[in-house]
């Protein structure tokens, strides 16, 4: 700053003097050495005055210079301070991010390992249900859970034979009526595959068709196997193990339910399934209770016996105490009759002693002997 100052001072002074020169020149060679005299005079106390000037403002820019570098400093500081705050802060929430983020790729590993073994086991499930036995061997399978779930072990049995020789997957045993309830589990995937992958509307139709008709065979065997007069209920049921099938078939073959009903056989799905096993559960504790409610009533009955047997001997004993009472009481009357005999004796004997020569009084004549 003071390089530059000094300059442009030398700079205006060497201009002054330049036009004064000029001037002087201009008046004439002939001029007043006097006047020149002054004139370099003042130019001197300008300059100087300059000089002054200059070293006072070059103090004060000093003085600004060190103000301004101070103050530049400190805010620099404040400035580079926040900076590592916030770098550090910066630098901590990158850090528990990146914790985070490694926690969720974690996650996120752990769910890619789940899925693929999901794959892997709907890809299984897919060869199990591709192969009708073990289709059934899964039905059966699900079945037996649900009803092992509800239901007491003595109130069923799995693979039952039937009289006709007919083995049923499940058979429920109430007491007539209604009676044994057989339970069939039926799974009829291709055509239900085949529905779903129909790609027009007469490919559906067909689907529909093929699918009613496999239901309905399935209910046909179902009567004609399970159904026994005087062995079972006249009713069966058919266990779907898939709720999407239940639904296919209640939404658009009303038909094929209808057929079912005439033919006394009941689809059930796994929930619907769930629902009539709590019903039968209800009727066989209804049925318990009514047996316990026999019994009961016969052990009351054995009870009341006792009871009037034991108001008997309570009364047999209580004739008892009256004659053990009037005993006691007659007993107590001839007591007193012998105190008064007594009595008497000692009067006649006393009337002996007194020598008043009347023969003695052995029984006074208003007591008499007992009888």
């Amino acid at each position: 700053m003071n390089s530059l100052i000094l300059p442009l001072f030398l700079l205006v002074f060497l201009l002054a003097a330049g036009v004064i020169f000029l001037l002087i020149q201009r008046r004439g060679k002939g001029g007043d050495q006097t006047q020149l005299s002054e004139l370099v005079g003042r130019l001197a106390q300008m300059a100087e005055s300059q000089t002054s000037a200059q070293t006072h403002l070059s103090d004060r820019l000093q003085a600004q210079e060190r103000a301004l570098s101070k103050t530049l400093e400190e805010r620099l500081s404040a400035v580079t301070h926040k900076v590592g705050e916030s770098l550090e802060k910066t630098s901590q929430r990158s850090h528990a991010s990146m914790v985070e983020l490694h926690q969720r790729l974690a996650v996120i590993d752990a769910a890619q390992k789940n899925i693929t073994e999901l794959s892997t086991q709907v890809v299984g499930l897919q060869d199990i249900l591709s192969n009708k036995q073990a289709r059934g061997a899964f039905g059966e399978i699900q079945l037996q859970d649900l009803v092992t779930n509800v239901l007491p072990a003595s109130a069923y049995g799995f693979q039952e034979t039937l009289s006709n020789g007919k083995r049923v997957d499940c058979l429920i045993r109430l007491p007539n009526p209604p009676g044994p309830i057989a339970i069939d589990a039926k799974f009829p995937l291709e055509s239900f595959t085949a529905l779903g992958k129909a790609e027009d509307e007469a490919a559906r139709k067909a689907a529909i068709r093929m699918f009613g008709t496999d239901i309905k065979k399935h209910v046909r065997d179902i009567a004609e196997k399970y159904l026994i007069p005087g062995e079972t209920a006249e009713s069966a049921l058919m266990f779907l193990p898939s709720e999407a099938v239940y639904a296919e078939i209640q939404v658009h073959l009303p038909e094929i339910v209808e057929f079912a009903f005439r033919s006394r056989v009941v689809i059930v799905s796994p929930s619907t399934l769930w629902a009539t096993l709590n019903t039968i559960r209800a009727v066989l504790k209804d049925v318990r209770m009514r047996e316990q409610a026999g019994l009961i009533q016969k052990e009351v009955h054995v009870l009341m016996e006792d009871v009037m047997r034991l108001c008997k001997r309570i009364d047999s004993l209580d004739s008892h105490f009256h004659q053990a009472e009037k005993d006691i009481r007659e007993i107590r009357t001839s007591t007193d009759k012998i105190s008064k005999r007594g009595e008497r004796i000692t009067l006649v004997e006393m009337a002996e002693n007194e020598g008043d020569g009347e023969p003695p009084l052995l029984i006074p004549p208003e007591i008499t002997p007992e009888s």
